[in-house]
């Protein structure tokens, strides 16, 4: 069986004076994709977040690589995170509005002081999938559009090699060629090894880049499997998610 790179057990997160996380048991397996799904509200954006130490685990452990980095009295930062090989793309993008498409990526690259020690052939393999990032090069990031922003976002977290990518909807607000250009993206950095957790609605997104699924539904993880087995059952998808993958593809 393969090895996991991150496990959460039982763990719960407060908000204030919310309750989100109600005991969350998740493994994500090493080299390979696993999807988070589930309706909206249902937690998974608060998982993700709470992996990064974003927001405190209030009960329960979050490991990498078999270390506690998550959790009552273990709380390893963003910084460390970023340090071990963690890189997170939320939803809301997070890239800097007044800084350039390439001031952003060098910002990434923790390995280059300038953009002249960028790695080159990785570089070009990005430019690839997101052709506009390199037409935009030298232009404010604040002036993209909403596509091209999350084009950058999924650019700055694979500039340099990652060892677990945490990634919030990547394709929302995208065109249909530029999806299968991020899908295309993942199948490759899979293929190299990198481990992905990965929120999507778009559920032909998740058919094709998945290997592995878990479903949330109000703050727990309630089905966890295969992401082809899931594809394949019409009755499942629809008393988990509420609907069928087949009606979306």
């Amino acid at each position: 069986m393969t090895r996991a790179l991150l496990e959460l057990k039982d763990v719960h997160t407060h908000i204030g004076a919310y309750h989100i996380l109600h005991g969350v048991d998740l493994t994500v397996p090493t080299a390979a994709v696993t999807m988070l799904l589930g309706r909206n509200g249902a937690g998974k954006t608060t998982t993700l977040r709470t992996v990064m130490s974003l927001w405190r685990a209030s009960q329960g452990q979050v490991s990498f690589d078999g270390a506690p980095v998550g959790g009552p009295g273990t709380r390893v930062s963003a910084p460390d995170m970023a340090r071990m090989g963690i890189a997170y793309v939320p939803e809301n993008m997070g890239i800097f509005a007044d800084l350039s498409v390439k001031e952003n990526i060098l910002l990434a690259a923790r390995q280059a002081k300038n953009a002249g020690q960028l790695d080159t052939a990785r570089l070009e393999w990005i430019f690839g999938f997101f052709p506009a990032l390199k037409k935009f090069w030298l232009h404010p990031a604040g002036k993209l559009s909403g596509g091209q922003k999350q084009m950058l976002a999924v650019a700055r977290a694979i500039i340099e090699p990652r060892r677990l990518l945490l990634v919030d909807e990547p394709s929302k607000g995208l065109a249909p060629a530029i999806v299968q250009n991020m899908i295309d993206a993942f199948i490759e950095l899979k293929q190299a090894s990198t481990t992905i957790l990965l929120v999507e609605q778009n559920f032909n997104f998740a058919r094709l880049v998945g290997d592995h699924v878990a479903v949330m539904d109000n703050g727990r993880v309630v089905h966890a499997g295969n992401m082809a087995q899931l594809a394949a059952d019409d009755e499942l998808q629809t008393r988990l998610l509420g609907l069928s993958l087949g009606s979306h593809q």
